[in-house]
């Protein structure tokens, strides 16, 4: 558990994505649109923009509801792009178009700064009972970096 995560989206499935990695013992750095749905995460770090984040973090999930939100997230003014290092990896578990999230990627990677395409499945119950099932694209080396994380989710 030596790698720090950050979870970027805190709604009906983040939250209890995020909360569930706390659970597991993960060291978290989280950031909401609306500062109150970080509260439930007690054990996590709250951080004002994704751009904080990032700077914490080695692995940084992002469950956002579209793409535009996305889109600003990870490279937006103050997003994940301008506060991650190269090696640090960002795993898109919201459902976009391909086409944008092969965009961010690549921009991603002209950072040095690898990302996971992974939307999910399950709903609400799913996320809480840490049951989802996660459809992943991206380099097998950073599938299998992540692969303990997902095994939570």
């Amino acid at each position: 558990m030596s790698e720090k995560i950050g979870f970027i989206g805190l709604g009906i499935m983040g939250r209890p994505m995020a909360l569930n990695l706390c659970k597991a013992g993960y060291a978290l750095w989280v950031h909401a649109r609306r500062p109150e749905m970080m509260q439930a995460l007690t054990t996590a770090t709250a951080c004002s923009s994704p751009k904080a984040v990032a700077a914490q973090s080695d692995i940084i999930f992002t469950m956002l509801s579209d793409t535009p939100d996305v889109e600003n997230v990870i490279l937006g003014e103050n997003g994940i792009i301008h506060g991650a290092s190269a090696g640090n990896l960002v795993i898109d578990m919201s459902s976009i178009a391909a086409s944008n999230t092969r965009h961010i990627a690549a921009t991603l990677a002209e950072k040095g700064i690898e990302m996971l395409d992974a939307p999910v499945s399950g709903g609400e119950n799913g996320a809480i009972a840490g049951t989802l099932s996660i459809m992943v694209g991206g380099k097998t080396a950073q599938f299998k970096r992540a692969l303990p994380l997902f095994e939570i989710l």
